[in-house]
């Protein structure tokens, strides 16, 4: 006697999914996509920009002694003192 096939499962039968979500090519062109939500990106500093470093503010103080007017940068401290720059004054002001 001749031997049986094995006998079939019943049921159904498994489906086999792919489960990429990349494309297999991309074309460059076709994709134009740009961010248009939310507040205007024309305005306003963008990331790449370094913020500008601020120039030192000057004051104009005029000399006790001579009268001459001395143009010096504005301190940082409450309490600072300037010489007059005339070769013959050289007088020292002290400020607090």
């Amino acid at each position: 006697m001749a031997a049986k096939p094995p006998a079939k499962k019943k049921g159904r039968r498994r489906r086999k999914m792919r489960l990429t979500l990349k494309q297999k090519k991309m074309d460059v062109t076709a994709d134009s996509y740009k961010d248009s939500l939310g507040w205007s990106t024309d305005v306003g500093r963008t990331l790449g920009d370094a913020p500008k470093e601020a120039e030192p503010e000057f004051i104009t103080v005029q000399c006790e002694m001579c009268g001459i007017m001395m143009k010096a940068r504005k301190p940082r401290k409450t309490r600072y003192t300037i010489t007059c720059d005339y070769e013959s004054c050289g007088h020292t002001m002290d400020f607090s």
